[in-house]
């Protein structure tokens, strides 16, 4: 008897149990959760309905699918080779999808059986194929889309998984097709459908790599040499510096929430994507299912992807950069979108205050301003040097040399000294886009300071146009004050019926 209860025990012990528990409440470990998608019903695609794709030429998505059963979809890409602008005065010879930077965005169902058509233009030198990452298969379709100028090719896949995918042409040497501009988004929904939004965007960064600088003028090549140092003179999104400021910006209301489908076709960087001005609600980082919330930054590998969503409440133009920062402003990758709408003071008040704070220059200023009195020129001249080195000296420097690259010298200036109504409209309306300073060329912003008394602009630029090299004549409050009624007047509504 003893013998077989200690049998019992040990038993129960080996088996994990205690002494008490019986057979009937023992239970067996719960299973695994899946991991992955959920299986897909078989389908046959002759059955199937046959769909056209409508593809998205950016900065404009693809629209969404609004189906909720598999379809046959039908995707027609032709790949030609164009010489276009890669910036104002530079021309470059890119190798596209469709005849555009990134190539057109492809949107599709979870579960749709998507035959591809990739067209090589006869005109085109090189043979080209297509790598999609939303592929299971060879090569992502790359192996079975080899195709010579003036051929076509086909291949048809299921799309198996959710997700943004980036594809890119695989012809060796596939760094030079990639860094031609040969990249594009594929969208495969998730079979519910992405949530719903008021404005949707495309948008894909790429480096690119030309034996000149950024903006060097002129016809420019690929550089290969420059692309295994991974040294870029450009960084731009879609294709072209610039392709989303200015007139070509992208735009929302306020209140409406916008997604934007953003790639990285490489070849080499990694982007650090960000919106100055706003914080994403959601991030699907590379792509993915499942959304990250609050974001600043997004990381987006090279030969991968994001979406991005936020809802924009307050008025104005938030910039759209890679911030790792240099490659913005002195590279090209950066846009904009433009919101109108009401303001809201409460989440954001503008300017509360605007007036001189000149720290460690304190001294230097008030002694330029002590003992400046009257309207002689030497007197405007010593109270202005007060207002430059609170003001203009920030950027210009206060040898008034500036920054090369970024703020134009005022020492010495030809610009200055030509015209003097045009610097004073300079300082009360501010300037911006290319301009020309002893032979370089500029292009950047700089803000109005209509804030400034007639009497602070007419002094300062006196001290400016007498000093750092320049022998301009002085500048009056009258003058300033005549520059200023002009601005207000053609800033004013017409008169007369609407």
């Amino acid at each position: 008897m003893k013998t077989n209860l200690i049998a019992v025990v040990t038993a129960c012990i080996l088996a994990g149990c205690n002494p008490g528990a019986t057979t009937e409440n023992h239970s067996e470990p719960a299973a695994p959760a899946p991991h992955g998608p959920q299986p897909l019903a078989a389908i046959d695609p002759a059955t199937l309905p046959v769909v056209e794709a409508t593809l998205g030429i950016a900065p404009l998505a693809a629209p969404p699918t609004n189906r909720h059963a598999p379809a046959k979809v039908v995707v027609r890409i032709e790949v030609k080779e164009e010489t276009r602008e890669i910036a104002d005065g530079v021309r470059y010879t890119f190798w596209t999808f469709g005849g555009s930077v990134p190539g057109p965005m492809i949107r599709v169902r979870r579960g749709d059986y998507v035959e591809l058509h990739l067209q090589n233009h006869p005109n085109n030198t090189m043979p080209h194929n297509i790598d999609l990452h939303a592929v299971t298969g060879p090569g992502g379709g790359a192996t079975s889309t080899f195709t010579a100028p003036g051929h076509q090719t086909q291949f048809s896949f299921r799309a198996l998984n959710e997700g943004t995918y980036i594809y890119h042409c695989a012809t060796a040497p596939v760094g030079m097709h990639v860094a031609n501009g040969m990249y594009g988004l594929i969208v495969v929904e998730p079979e519910e459908g992405l949530p719903p939004v008021d404005k949707e965007y495309y948008v894909v960064q790429g480096d690119f790599y030309t034996p000149g600088e950024y903006r060097a003028h002129g016809d420019q090549a690929f550089d290969m040499n420059r692309a295994i140092r991974e040294d870029p003179s450009y960084v731009v999104f879609n294709g072209r510096d610039g392709a989303l400021v200015g007139n070509n910006a992208l735009t929302a209301n306020v209140g409406q929430k916008v997604r934007l489908f953003v790639g990285n076709g490489g070849p080499n960087l990694v982007s650090s994507f960000h919106v100055i001005g706003e914080i994403f609600d959601h991030v699907y980082s590379e792509g993915a299912s499942e959304a990250t919330t609050n974001v600043q930054t997004t990381l987006i590998p090279a030969g991968g992807s994001a979406i991005v969503d936020f809802q924009v409440e307050i008025p104005g133009t938030y910039i759209l950069v890679d911030h790792s920062i240099f490659r913005a402003f002195n590279k090209g990758a950066l846009g904009m979108i433009r919101v109108t709408g009401a303001d809201d003071r409460i989440v954001y008040s503008g300017r509360e205050v605007d007036e001189a704070y000149l720290g460690a220059a304190g001294p230097a200023a008030t002694a330029a301003a002590e003992g400046a009195t009257g309207d002689s020129p030497e007197a405007r001249a010593r109270r202005g040097e007060a207002t430059f080195l609170g003001v203009c000296a920030t950027c210009h420097q206060r040898d008034a040399r500036g920054l090369p690259n970024l703020f134009p010298p005022l020492a010495s200036s030809d610009y200055l000294n030509a015209d003097k109504t045009r610097a004073i409209r300079t300082v009360l309306a501010g300037l911006s886009g290319p301009i020309t300073v002893n032979g370089t060329q500029f292009n950047g912003a700089m803000p109005a300071f209509s804030n400034l008394t007639d009497h602070e602009i007419a002094d300062a630029l006196t001290h400016v146009r007498s000093h750092f090299g320049n022998h301009g004549d002085a500048v009056t409050d009258a003058e300033v004050a005549a520059v200023r009624a002009d601005i207000a007047r053609a800033a004013a509504p017409a008169a007369g019926h609407p």
